[in-house]
C-alpha cells in the first residue's frame, strides 16, 4: 500500500468505467460459454469501485485483495451479505490461475450477487466523491 494524494478524478473515471462494464456484463447472455466472462467480469467492476473508494483515500494498492477488502468495510444494506465478494474472488483466482471453468449456475448466483449488491457499493462510491 502506498499513501497518495486523494484522487477523486480518478476515482470519478474508474467507477463510471465499473458502470458500463456492469451493464454490458448483465446484457450477456447466461451460457457455458459466457459464464467465464461474466464471473470475470463481475469481479473486475466490484475490483475497481474498491480501487476507487482507496484512491479517494489516497491510497494506492498493492493487490486485489485490498481493493476488496475496502467494499467489505462498508455498512451496506443489500438482500445478499456483501461479504460473500470474496467467494467471487476467490473463484476469480481459480479461473485465472488455475484453468478453472466456471459453471452456469456459478454465473447465475454472481449475476445474482451482482444485482443485489453492485448498485448499494456504486451508491457508497458516489457519496464519497
Amino acid at each position: 500500500m502506498r499513501i497518495k494524494r486523494p484522487d477523486y478524478k480518478e476515482a470519478t473515471s474508474i467507477a463510471l468505467e465499473a458502470e458500463r462494464q456492469m451493464n454490458y456484463t448483465l446484457s450477456l447472455q447466461v451460457n457455458d460459454l459466457s459464464a467465464f466472462t461474466i464471473v470475470r467480469n463481475i469481479y473486475e467492476c466490484f475490483r475497481m469501485l474498491g480501487d476507487a473508494l482507496l484512491m479517494i483515500k489516497g491510497i494506492k494498492s498493492k493487490d486485489h485483495l485490498e481493493a476488496i477488502n475496502e467494499i467489505t468495510k462498508l455498512h451496506l444494506n443489500t438482500n445478499r451479505p456483501i461479504s460473500a465478494i470474496d467467494n467471487l474472488r476467490r473463484l476469480r483466482h481459480n479461473i485465472n490461475y488455475y484453468g478453472y471453468h466456471s459453471s452456469i449456475e456459478e454465473a447465475q448466483d454472481i449475476l445474482d450477487f451482482a444485482k443485489a449488491c453492485f448498485n448499494p457499493v456504486v451508491n457508497e462510491v458516489r457519496k464519497k466523491l
